[in-house]
């Protein structure tokens, strides 16, 4: 089985092996059978994870081309910069829970690096598939543009992990992504890229900015109309930060704002807190986008949920539940044929959003 891939023609679905891969999710690590093993104190494989991608690599070789090798890593503070190439299409990273595992770095744009190249991790490996790890870029608000993960891979899957930054935090650069049950937390832009996205049952957590800023979730980067792209906010609750909910309403949350000509974004059947501003969306200078963007709200609940106030440009959209499909992972992402065999929580359609979801956990950030 093919299926198009968005910028670089047909490839072959992986072969998950799903007994293995099924394991790989189970929460005891006496269940994990890793090609390599990544650990700080020294008890594994390697030390470091860029070492232990190059083991991973030659192991690699050792399999079929569509076999998934996996690299396994313990608890630990890991503080490197890490790539994962073409060459590890077909990998999975599983770390020992998203409190646990960190890979942290702090390159940022005022110190004189590209947007492109702050990110602290950065995946290029198509059927990429990621399990409770934590990704941080510890810049703070001052330092701007500071990316914690960027992902330019097709069929990447994240399940159970954080991501952690203040501008820019996760960068969905291209291709086709799903991401369930993770943790994201930001300031300006925080989600941002030109990927076709879908994020379902994740927490948007909303950070304290510098005194002159205000707060946007999302900056969707499509450049023509055509183009099968979009971030897509599916079950999923934004709310404040801990370091956050007590100036909450002292800075305005925007839920998005568009970064290109046709950005679009779509959030469905989440919980909007009430330190979304009434207008919902933010232009990003001017009149730029507004025009021509695909912004839409359906289905979702909260004190932030009221769209009686909301910006009224050409580019807001009004939903019905019929084209609300349209945008669930099943039809947008055609994720029945790539999320669904790994065997991670997953709902192709609509989910029918629970009133009493509530941010039950405290997240502690660096």
């Amino acid at each position: 089985m093919t299926l198009p891939v968005l910028g670089h023609g047909n490839h072959p679905f992986p072969n998950w092996v799903p007994d293995r891969f099924r394991r790989l999710l189970e929460d005891s690590d006496d269940d994990i059978s890793p090609d390599v093993v990544v650990a700080e104190d020294g008890s594994g494989d390697s030390k470091s994870i860029n070492e232990g991608l190059k083991l991973l690599e030659k192991a690699k070789k050792k399999k079929k081309e569509d076999e998934v090798v996996v690299l396994y890593v313990k608890a630990g503070t890991y503080k490197e910069y890490v790539e994962v190439t073409k060459n590890l299409d077909n990998m999975a990273m599983i770390g020992d829970g998203a409190d646990k595992t960190v890979i942290t770095g702090d390159k940022n744009f005022i110190d004189g690096v590209s947007t492109y190249h702050t990110s602290t991790v950065a995946i290029t490996a198509d059927f990429f598939f990621a399990k409770n790890i934590r990704i941080v870029n510890s810049a703070g608000p001052e330092k701007h543009q500071a990316v914690a993960l960027r992902v330019s891979a097709d069929f990447a899957i994240f399940y159970n992990c954080t991501f952690d930054g203040y501008q820019d935090t996760l960068y969905t650069h291209t291709k086709r992504q799903f991401y369930r049950d993770c943790t994201i937390s930001g300031t300006i832009d925080y989600i941002f890229g030109d990927a076709a996205v879908v994020f379902q049952n994740c927490l948007f957590l909303v950070r304290k900015p510098m005194e002159n800023q205000q707060c946007i979730v999302t900056a969707q980067g499509r450049k023509q109309r055509h183009q099968p792209t979009a971030i897509i906010i599916q079950n999923g609750t934004i709310t404040a930060a801990p370091e956050m909910e007590a100036d909450r309403m002292k800075y305005k949350t925007y839920l998005g704002r568009p970064w290109k000509n046709f950005s679009r974004t779509i959030i469905m059947e989440s919980y909007l807190g009430d330190l979304i501003d009434p207008e919902g969306w933010m232009p990003w200078m001017g009149t730029v986008g507004t025009k021509t963007c695909w912004y839409g709200e359906f289905g979702n609940y909260g004190p932030g949920a009221d769209q009686s106030k909301r910006v009224t440009w050409n580019g807001i959209k009004k939903i019905t539940p019929q084209h609300a499909v349209d945008f669930t992972p099943g039809r947008f992402l055609r994720a029945n044929e790539w999320v669904k065999p790994t065997g991670i929580p997953y709902v192709p359609y609509m989910v029918k959003p629970s009133t009493t979801r509530r941010v039950d956990e405290e997240v502690v950030f660096e």
